[in-house]
């Protein structure tokens, strides 16, 4: 087993690396000021953005539910990786090659997630390689028959699974993997003639997470003699969970943030033709329905904190299509975006549509979207005989609870008059109907469990131990305001701040003990002020409850000048402490000149002034 990490090289991987690439692996960034990067967190639900990283210093915080800290701290908080595989998986990054303390001289072998990702890996290169073979020829016509050629089977990644017990077992065992990690990664299957390959005869389609590691794999059948389902996905794994999953979202996730859009589709064979049609924004649920963590990982993607971005699902017509319709709508207010259907000609999915009709077609469907809203009340409204009263009445009915869910009033009028259309009900039943409908969600919202699950969505949960106060708890008085901009600028522009205004800052006394702390452990490692790595000495240096405030300060936005030059904006947020200190030794001076009676020691107190005017003067004029 390999030894420690050198520390040399843990420090010089963090410092190679840009945090805001690593995080933005994972949400949709967007500028918040100079210097500072914001989106939607990915550690908590929330509406809008209180996620906020600062590549300058190596650092982010969530000013919602407290999540903060370098680089190693998201991976092994959001991946649940170890310290060390956090360092290797940065450092395979970087191409950099890491040293190990005790004789070691390789990665760590021990890390459950590695060793499955690797064998995921490894498992992909040989499904990829059997694609060509003879017995693969059932494949390949497969997706010749949709329309795929190799091209696209390679951009995609898709492989083959030979129709053999053990092959893959065997080609993974000699590279060196375990049964038990192969069986850990779903990649095996135990019987009673032993372990077996889980996918054998089928056709292969690698899923991918956000960073593009291979997390499991989807698998259709292809062979009459094949008993198994038509689709036959990885199982749950420490890697894979299936209802956090969007297949095709590694290669969807720079568009989807770019054009805040994101087109929802039934298959992995849908996504390929949207993909390779034009529409780069389309991905996949894994053979499970689209719900709540799909949205949550949709939304921080997108960067969906408002409500000009789209969310396109398309459904078959079938009763399934109806279905999953139902399930989307269930959910959509959880989305800022606006949500769309498209819904392909003659019932025509993706794949379908541009394999009789061409590429244009599948963007002419998308193109075609209808609000959800519109599409849901034309579902309810199609069950009912319209021709009869009771039928209209039974469809504006059943339309109104849609309605009522509208959170746009001018929106909400304009739907309840196209309801009443549709069902050729009276436009004033039907507004009233809406009404009663939304007096009965607000009574239930208002008692009863629902409200409780709201209420928790909506708090923000806060760090059990908070012994020292963070920013949100410290007043916002001049004093402390001042205070906490002249740490957030020696933390986050001390360069700009320089080594000399910096060693006059520190021996200013502080009034919050919160920030005294914090001003404190600058003083003792004011020699490496310039150096890399200065926030983590800083939070190395302060008591362990004082590292989440730190971590704030060298993360919250820096008012800016107006000017935008910020060394001269550092300097005076420094400089305003500075002859704060500078007014309150005067006062005490001449509060000493006043009660001084002695010739030489008013000499004395009156060249003690004269030197503050000086260093006041000083400051103003740098």
């Amino acid at each position: 087993m390999a030894g420690r990490i050198r520390q040399n090289d843990i420090e010089e991987v963090k410092a190679r690396t840009n945090i805001a690439d690593i995080v933005g692996d994972y949400v949709s960034l967007k500028s918040a000021g100079v210097g500072a990067l914001k989106g939607l967190c990915p550690f908590h639900d929330e509406k809008s953005p209180s996620f906020q990283v600062r590549p300058g210093v190596g650092r982010y915080h969530c000013f919602g539910c407290g999540e903060g800290g370098d680089v190693y701290e998201f991976l092994q908080k959001l991946d649940h990786v170890s310290f060390t595989e956090a360092v290797e998986r940065l450092a395979a990054r970087l191409g950099f090659t890491l040293h190990y303390e005790d004789g070691g001289g390789g990665p760590s072998e021990h890390g459950n997630r590695a060793r499955i990702l690797a064998a995921n890996g490894a498992a992909e290169e040989f499904f990829r390689s059997k694609l060509s073979s003879p017995e693969a020829e059932i494949g390949r016509r497969f997706l010749g028959e949709r329309g795929f050629d190799s091209h696209a089977a390679a951009q995609f990644g898709v492989g083959f699974a030979p129709k053999s017990w053990d092959e893959l077992t065997n080609h993974l065992r000699a590279k060196g993997f375990t049964v038990e990690e192969l069986s850990t990664a779903g990649l095996v299957s135990q019987g009673d003639r032993g372990v077996y390959d889980r996918f054998r005869g089928r056709l292969i389609w690698p899923i991918r997470d956000l960073t593009g590691q291979t997390i499991g794999f989807g698998a259709r059948r292809l062979l009459d003699d094949d008993k198994g389902p038509k689709y036959l996905n990885t199982p749950e794994t420490p890697v894979y969970k299936k209802a956090q999953v969007l297949y095709g979202l590694d290669l969807a996730k720079r568009d989807v943030s770019r054009l805040d859009q994101v087109v929802v589709v039934e298959g992995y064979t849908d996504v390929m033709a949207c993909h390779l049609a034009g529409i780069t924004t389309a991905v996949a649920t894994c053979g499970t329905a689209f719900g709540i963590d799909h949205i949550k990982v949709i939304r921080r993607v997108m960067g969906d904190d408002n409500s000009t971005g789209s969310v396109i699902f398309t459904f078959d017509p079938d009763a399934a299509g109806q279905k999953a319709a139902a399930r989307a709508f269930g959910e959509e207010q959880r989305f800022s975006a606006q949500t769309y259907v498209a819904v392909g000609p003659d019932g025509l999915d993706p794949c379908d549509l541009r394999l009789q009709k061409g590429d244009d077609a599948v963007r002419r469907m998308i193109d075609a979207k209808k609000p959800m809203f519109e599409f849901m009340i034309r579902q309810v409204v199609d069950r009912y005989d319209l021709d009869t009263v009771e039928g209209r009445t039974a469809a504006m009915r059943g339309g109104a609870p849609i309605v009522a869910t509208i959170r746009d009033p001018a929106s909400q009028n304009g739907y309840a008059r196209e309801l009443a259309r549709l069902s050729g009900a009276d436009l004033q039943d039907t507004l009233r109907a809406v009404q009663a409908s939304r007096r009965g969600e607000r009574s239930s919202s208002q008692s009863g469990p629902g409200q409780q699950s709201q209420q928790g969505r909506q708090q923000s949960p806060q760090p059990e131990v908070r012994a020292a106060a963070g920013l949100a708890e410290i007043p916002n008085d001049p004093v402390s305001r001042t205070e906490r901009e002249t740490l957030m600028v020696l933390l986050q522009l001390p360069v700009e701040v320089g080594a000399e205004r910096a060693a006059r800052v520190v021996q200013v006394p502080f009034a919050n003990p919160s920030l005294g702390v914090v001003k404190d452990a600058i003083a003792s490692q004011l020699s490496s002020l310039t150096e890399p790595g200065w926030v983590d000495r800083i939070t190395a240096e302060v008591p362990a409850p004082f590292a989440p405030l730190v971590n704030e300060l060298s993360v919250a936005s820096v008012p800016q000048a107006e000017s935008g030059n910020l060394t001269g904006y550092a300097r005076a947020v420094a400089g305003a402490l500075i002859e704060r200190d500078l007014l309150r030794e005067k006062a005490e001076l001449q509060l000493r000149l006043r009660r001084a009676d002695d010739p030489e020691t008013v000499r004395t107190l009156g060249r003690a002034m004269m030197q503050i005017e000086s260093e006041r003067r000083t400051l103003r004029e740098e």
